[in-house]
């Protein structure tokens, strides 16, 4: 082959969920579309990289120190409800059922991927649940061994801050991820969630 072509197969196929096949057709597909198509894409994927950051309160991408529901003052500060990843967030936000911020933990707890507690943004969430303003932190996380150890972890945690846990309610099957449950059965989910010490 081409070796331009070589090594743009060899980037598109690090991609998560693309083959050497795929990549390969991506490429060639590339290959017949308009430059400035294909420049306007380059473009997208530089700016996403170097003007995304973290949210200093939440962990959730933002263009700002900030990210706009930190920055809302319209949503309930007193409600923090734990995810695990930023596709949570949006299938939560498209319930349209939660007004509270959030806190994004970077994963779940797993040791046979080597991830601990430590690796996790645990201590920021104790940190702002120590806040007199939070009363209650609501835990959606997915409902699998990991999850359920990551759930039972951070309520042992908060413990001594005296705020209220609580669990999104069993619409949402054992092992499942947020991200692909149907936006009712979370909304109905949040809605109807229960004490965690239960």
């Amino acid at each position: 082959m081409v070796p331009v072509l070589d090594e743009a197969v060899e980037r598109i196929s690090s991609l998560p969920g693309i083959g050497e096949r795929s990549a390969l057709r991506l490429a060639l597909w590339m290959l017949r579309q308009p430059k400035e198509n294909i420049k306007l894409l380059g473009n997208a994927i530089l700016d996403l990289v170097e003007q995304v950051k973290y949210c200093s309160e939440c962990n959730m991408i933002s263009e700002h120190d900030k990210c706009p529901i930190c920055q809302d003052l319209r949503r309930d500060k007193s409600t923090i409800c734990v995810v695990e990843s930023i596709r949570d967030v949006m299938s939560i936000e498209q319930t349209g059922e939660y007004n509270g911020v959030y806190h994004l933990l970077g994963g779940v707890i797993s040791p046979i991927d080597g991830i601990g507690p430590d690796d996790l943004s645990i201590p920021k969430l104790v940190e702002r649940a120590s806040d007199d303003q939070v009363k209650e932190v609501i835990l959606a996380i997915s409902k699998g061994m990991e999850g359920e150890t990551t759930s039972y972890y951070i309520n042992k945690v908060l413990s001594p801050t005296g705020v209220k846990v609580s669990a999104i309610a069993r619409g949402v099957g054992f092992g499942d991820d947020l991200e692909y449950t149907d936006p009712m059965t979370l909304g109905m989910s949040i809605k109807n969630r229960v004490n965690f010490n239960r």
